[in-house]
């Protein structure tokens, strides 16, 4: 088929790839502008832009598409449809209704559940034990249109945001591929999406990245595998702040904040209920560590206490 594909992160891409192997036309690839990052804020291009790129593929990297200069845009190549894979950016309805069979949306969510920004790592905030992809003809809502096909996906007790996010890659990358034969010979009828159940996934912001200590040990595991690798849950311990990359529940009990055992075996942290023992964790300007090597050149002893501020940011 004649697709136009939108899509900015790694997710996106990985669709785009299938996209490509599975031989569609992809007439025109929108992704995000480049944004700054790193140290030196250097411009740097998307997932998507970069894999467009090393396949000669027309880009369009507009700010807006509300304007009738990008609407001519889209219907220049003639689409039968458009993809769209995290794109972030609001598709107003006359863009939805340019390519013969709308716009597809690849979700990773089983909707109505966890319709908006950061689906993947609300489940695990949420102790979700299943998510998945949803395949969506996108509408004027957010995340509202009816659906194509759904496949579920178990979230492993050890899954963090990295691992799950390339396990939903890879699943809605071949889902999409199936879908759109489908499409292709009129053989899907899409189906309005289930009244109960729909709940809102916000984008994550700094201030949830900090770990309240008077939570359960649980809750904060979660928030530790949800936020691996960005943004990272922390904490701030002798002003010096600290991201922890990987902990698990520990049964002991005290008080809230205070560590109660450091040694090889990692940092034991008293929570609201029960402990979290941290295994791996890094300080601001430093490398990742194992805990054993993170106390060998920096110090913790039973007794002290993490603070706990929800204003701080990593």
């Amino acid at each position: 088929m004649r697709l136009i594909f939108a899509g900015t992160p790694e997710f996106a891409a990985c669709a785009l790839s299938a996209l490509l192997r599975a031989g569609h036309d992809i007439a025109l690839v929108l992704t995000q502008p480049d944004r700054p990052a790193g140290r030196g804020l250097k411009l740097l291009p998307s997932a998507v832009k970069v894999l467009a790129q090393e396949h000669g593929l027309a880009l369009y990297q507009p700010v807006s598409l509300k304007d009738e200069q990008a609407y001519a845009r889209l219907r220049a190549p003639g689409a039968e449809a458009m993809v769209v894979a995290a794109y972030g950016l609001i598709l107003p309805a006359p863009v939805l209704a340019i390519p013969r069979l709308g716009a597809i949306n690849i979700h990773a969510s089983l909707l109505p559940r966890w319709r908006g920004a950061a689906p993947i790592q609300r489940a695990i905030l949420a102790g979700d034990t299943c998510t998945g992809i949803s395949i969506m003809q996108m509408d004027r809502g957010l995340d509202t249109g009816p659906l194509l096909t759904v496949e579920p996906l178990p979230i492993a007790a050890d899954d963090t945001g990295a691992s799950l996010h390339d396990k939903l890659g890879e699943l809605g990358a071949r889902l999409i591929v199936t879908v759109l034969a489908q499409l292709e010979h009129a053989r899907l009828s899409p189906q309005p999406q289930p009244a109960a159940g729909g709940c809102y996934a916000a984008k994550i912001t700094k201030a949830e990245t900090e770990i309240d200590w008077s939570e359960a040990a649980s809750s904060i595991e979660r928030k530790v595998r949800a936020f691996n690798p960005l943004p990272g849950a922390g904490a701030t311990i002798r002003g010096t702040r600290l991201k922890i990359w990987r902990a698990r529940v520990n049964e002991t009990e005290g008080a809230p904040g205070t560590i109660l055992e450091t040694g090889a075996g990692g940092i034991v942290v008293a929570c609201g209920t029960k402990a979290l023992r941290v295994l791996e964790l890094q300080r601001a300007g430093g490398k990742r560590l194992a805990a054993a090597q993170f106390l060998a050149g920096f110090p913790l002893a039973a007794g002290e206490r993490l603070e706990f501020s929800a204003k701080t940011t990593i």
